[in-house]
């Protein structure tokens, strides 16, 4: 059946990416990117909306009028941005998803919904060894409180309601296409900018701080993976877990330095230190992998090359 998919929060590092990648789907009849804020110049590329996703009568007369039956809910205040602003990034994570979740429930042209977890569920009592899916959610952040309410509301609609609801909780993402928007891993994404730059880097995280961390292309491939899976497969209505590598800044900036010879890193850790260490080292993602399927492309070294590649080409034809 072909889809008609609404993605929210659109402008965003994941949104921009996947909006990119489900515009060449072959099962995309149609896509509509939205945003509070005005489009990226990767987004005027098609077709955009103005949404404020709080705004619950907005987001219904869309779902309406183009008879969307897919959401990609990613809307979102990110880990760092959430700690300095408490209340609006509950009321835009919470009441945000509950407004797709209500639109979803009363609108029977929607047939499924993506919304993205995080690692940020877990707390420091899942740190110490490798995070199973089963382990506790224990979040000392107001984003990691979000998304496991988050988790229980998906749960609790796709049962009660029988909304489709899939979800991955995403380790830290990686891209050259994008910025990140101010999360604890945006140092993975800024480190590459100085170095191709030849800047020293000034890392925000110590050295030996190990986290789980993936390249955007095997993200967005795991989110429409995800989606295209038979329902029956799907055994997690909670969000599943996810991975590829686990990397400190000490390892990457080393994989930097092997191809970027002289490339210096400078460690000067701040609050997003205190978050970080909340979070656990290693992810297990046997589950996903036995449900759906899922295995990551992309190694340190293959990330590190495509990255430094890519960003390269950009600096030298910005256009």
């Amino acid at each position: 059946m072909e889809k008609r998919v609404l993605i929210t929060g659109a402008n965003g590092q994941l949104g921009t990416e996947i909006t990119m990648a489900l515009r060449k789907h072959p099962r995309v009849e149609r896509l509509i990117a939205t945003d509070i804020a005005l489009p990226n110049q990767i987004l005027q590329q098609g077709e955009f909306l103005p949404l404020d996703v709080c705004n619950r009568e907005q987001l219904a007369a869309i779902i309406q009028e183009h008879k969307i039956n897919e959401i990609i809910h990613l809307a979102a205040y990110l880990s760092a941005k959430a700690e300095g602003a408490a209340l609006a990034a509950w009321d835009l994570n919470m009441n945000g998803l509950l407004n797709v979740l209500e639109v979803a429930r009363t609108h029977t042209s929607v047939r499924q919904i993506f919304w993205p977890s995080s690692i940020a569920v877990f707390g420091p009592d899942a740190r110490a060894t490798v995070t199973l899916q089963s382990a506790p959610t224990n979040p000392t952040t107001v984003y990691g409180i979000s998304k496991v309410a988050g988790e229980q509301w998906a749960s609790y609609y796709t049962h009660k309601h029988g909304v489709d609801i899939r979800s991955l909780r995403y380790p830290g993402l990686i891209s050259y296409q994008t910025l990140p928007g101010g999360g604890t891993t945006d140092y993975a994404v800024e480190i590459f900018h100085s170095a191709v730059k030849g800047e020293i880097y000034s890392c925000f995280l110590r050295e030996n701080t190990t986290l789980p961390m993936m390249y955007m292309p095997d993200a967005v491939r795991a989110a429409i993976e995800l989606m295209d899976a038979p329902a029956e497969d799907i055994s997690v209505r909670t969000s599943y877990n996810l991975t590829a590598m686990s990397f400190s800044p000490a390892q990457l900036a080393a994989a930097i330095a092997n191809r970027v010879p002289g490339f210096e890193v400078m460690y000067r850790p701040d609050a997003r230190q205190n978050i970080a260490e909340t979070w656990p080292s290693y992810i297990d993602d046997a589950v996903a992998r036995r449900d759906w399927g899922w295995s990551p492309v992309y190694s340190l070294d293959d990330m590190v090359a495509d990255m430094l590649q890519h960003l390269q080409e950009l600096s030298t034809n910005p256009e």
